[in-house]
């Protein structure tokens, strides 16, 4: 018995996850995504795996850098994803004027103050139905106190501090 498309998607709609914009950087180009489907593998060595859609117009430029961020965002960010979620139409390049940008370890672009960046290199790809899962090999670690963004119901809600201050407002 096989579950329908979309009632998998209003399934999976009920998981709350956290809001990450995905970067990379290399001889392939600059590019960034807003992705949920990123979770942790192993602390030994430290590695997470992030699941991309191939056809996305990023797909090739991650698996050609062999390189990219995971930069989670914090509740005061939600622009930031919105932006790379393609909400504004721009360009893949003007995406990157929204936010400000440094460097760490591989060269991708690191968000600063994001709530916490896994800046690494991709050492492993699976190609499974409609996405490429990368197993990234972690380099690098960058993390803020700032209250985090999960996307939850088809939407965006802050959680920790940010979630405590509408709660008293």
């Amino acid at each position: 018995m096989s579950v329908e498309r979309q009632d998998f998607r209003n399934a999976m709609a009920q998981l709350g996850a956290a809001v990450n914009v995905i970067t990379t950087d290399g001889a392939a180009g600059r590019a960034g995504m807003t992705a949920s489907a990123v979770c942790s593998v192993t602390d030994e060595p430290p590695t997470v795996a992030v699941c991309i859609n191939r056809t996305s117009r990023s797909h090739p430029l991650f698996k050609e850098n062999g390189v990219l961020c995971v930069n989670t965002v914090s509740a005061e960010q939600e622009d930031v994803s919105s932006v790379f979620a393609g909400a504004t139409k721009c360009s893949p390049e003007q995406r990157f004027e929204t936010g400000e940008w440094t460097k760490m370890a591989t060269g991708a672009p690191v968000l600063r103050d994001a709530l916490v960046s896994f800046d690494g290199r991709i050492t492993d790809v699976v190609e499974k139905g409609t996405h490429t899962v990368f197993f990234v090999e972690v380099d690098a670690v960058r993390h803020s106190d700032s209250a985090g963004l999960v996307y939850f119901r088809r939407s965006f809600h802050p959680v920790g501090a940010a979630q405590e201050q509408l709660a008293a407002a």
